[in-house]
């Protein structure tokens, strides 16, 4: 084979075959020439024999199949991802066996099999009433929630499991011990905490906020607001990225949860003084009211607001107190909290309603008072920030959340319960479902257009006489052709899409209840598109 062909190197025709090595050599420079190794085979069917070369060999003295491989690094998968969600190794057991069972042993690659595990790991949470947000698995499968939750979906299905409801009390606490673990806080008020937290978490499931809806935003307005009862600086967008939730849902949340509160506190005698403003100064009166009304039985005659008695002996006593003092000079006055102390206090009787139409006190009055008080507050708040500092004597500041340790931590909705008993529980509000109201608001705006579409048909297809100068009924046409005139006069004009499309679903004998359903695109379909095809 000597000078067939150059060497790719040195360029000489001095190639030459290597017997040890079966390859071809230039004998001038010594380069191995590369992708050459075909070997020509002479001869009829007794010839010699090429080598036949084994596929799926792993090192010597081992061999694998295609299954085998599969296997190894599906069992693989399912260890990385359930590591990743912190489960124990019983668990991860459980969720190997239901891959198996699913696949029939076969498992699975590709990128649909990390979501198979997720769904089969949130399901096998979810039988043991544990909480595991679909939206971390989500995360740490690395796909969308919606993908992983049509697969949670399927595995229900084949499996033919009903799984319990979601536990948003332990998804609570789960969300305590991940916001606030690495923040130093004492374990007291974590526990004040998480009473608090579960306390309202129930009162919203009780008011309908969480039917129907995520709950992860709703725990997060809890966080929130506990929190800020609590004297702990957070913000409700550290704590949505936190636990993978919407910024804007947490936020519509906590916005309805302040509502709520304020709606219950209206039954206070400074309710209409109560505002979303100022709720969470207010909180610890608004949550003592709404604990004392849960602790009330059923079937037992409930005493109204002005029978609830009120603690005005411990109210002054602390407003009063050598450590509270707002100003006063160093030299001061002596304690004047000795003039409304009470010997015996603790066998002391409290000042019920008929002590108070003694004292001719009004609702006005408290009212009043609680005001003034807010604000002496927020005064003193203001001059400590500002670094005023003079030669008077100051106290601790006054913290409405200290009061005669509003918070008792007695009611029973400190701790979960089921469905049925937080229904059954008075927290001073029944409030019906959000999607429930906002249907009847918007049953009721459709049957006022109905009603002004009939009476501008009505105008059109029998004007009123030209000589009485009645304009009240406005038409359509005069509407869209004065629309410029009206845009640069600043006013507004009476009719939209939404009074077009009612006008040709009457005009097209549509039944009002159905147009009220609001429909549209299903009314226009049958009754206006496809009103020839019959």
């Amino acid at each position: 084979m000597q000078g067939s062909r150059p060497c790719k190197s040195c360029g000489k025709r001095t190639i030459i075959h290597d017997d040890e090595t079966s390859s071809l050599v230039c004998s001038s420079c010594g380069i191995v020439q590369e992708f050459d190794d075909l070997q020509h085979h002479f001869g009829g069917l007794t010839g010699p024999t090429g080598t036949f070369v084994r596929t799926g060999t792993a090192g010597s003295g081992s061999t694998y199949s295609y299954k085998e491989t599969k296997i190894y690094k599906a069992k693989g998968t399912i260890e990385h991802l359930t590591a990743l969600l912190n489960l124990s190794p019983s668990k991860m057991d459980e969720v190997r066996a239901m891959v198996e069972i699913i696949t029939e042993g076969e498992y699975g690659q590709g990128d649909w099999f990390p979501v198979f595990v997720g769904a089969c790991t949130y399901v096998v949470m979810r039988k043991d009433n544990k909480s595991l947000p679909l939206v971390e698995v989500a995360e740490k499968v690395c796909c969308d929630v919606y993908e992983i939750g049509k697969m949670v979906s399927r595995v229900v299905e084949f499996l033919e499991l009903k799984l319990p409801e979601f536990d948003i009390v332990k998804t609570f606490e789960k969300a305590v011990q991940v916001c606030f673990d690495a923040v130093s806080i004492e374990k007291g008020k974590i526990e004040r905490m998480l009473k608090q937290g579960i306390f309202l978490v129930q009162c919203l499931v009780k008011w309908f906020l969480t039917t129907g809806r995520r709950p992860l935003p709703a725990v997060v307005s809890v966080l929130v607001f506990v929190a800020q009862l609590n004297d702990i600086d957070v913000q409700i967008e550290d704590l949505a990225k936190e636990l993978n939730v919407a910024v804007a849902t947490s936020r519509l949340r906590y916005k309805e949860l302040l509502e709520s509160l304020v709606k219950v506190a209206q039954a206070l005698p400074w309710g209409k003084n109560i505002t979303v403003k100022n709720i969470v100064k207010n909180a610890p009166f608004v949550i003592q009211y709404m604990e004392l009304k849960s602790l009330s039985k059923n079937g037992v005659k409930k005493k109204p607001l002005e029978r609830v008695e009120l603690h005005l002996d411990d109210l002054i006593s602390d407003c009063l107190m050598k450590g509270v003092l707002y100003g006063r000079d160093s030299y001061g006055t002596a304690n004047d909290s000795q003039y409304f102390e009470i010997e015996g206090r603790s066998s002391s009787p409290r000042l019920s309603s008929d002590d108070l139409d003694k004292l001719k006190i009004s609702h006005e009055g408290l009212s009043m008072i609680n005001s003034e008080l807010l604000t002496e507050i927020s005064n003193a708040k203001a001059v400590e920030e500002s670094g005023n500092n003079n030669k008077r004597k100051r106290g601790s500041e006054f913290d409405l959340s200290e009061y005669g340790e509003w918070w008792k931590g007695k009611s029973p909705l400190c701790k979960k319960l089921l469905l049925k008993q937080i229904m059954e529980k008075d927290v001073g509000l029944d409030a019906m479902p959000p999607s429930f109201i906002n249907g009847c608001l918007a049953n009721q705006r459709r049957r006022e257009k109905i009603k002004a579409a009939k009476l501008r048909i009505k105008g059109i297809m029998s004007p009123p006489n030209a000589g009485s100068g009645d304009r009240d009924i406005v038409c359509v046409s005069e509407c869209t052709s004065i629309g410029k005139k009206r845009r640069k006069k600043g006013l507004k004009i009476d009719t939209d899409w939404e009074d077009f499309i009612v006008e040709t679903l009457l005009l097209h004998q549509v039944k009002e209840e159905e147009i009220e359903k609001g429909h549209y695109s299903t009314l226009l379909d049958l009754h206006v598109f496809n009103s020839s095809i019959k």
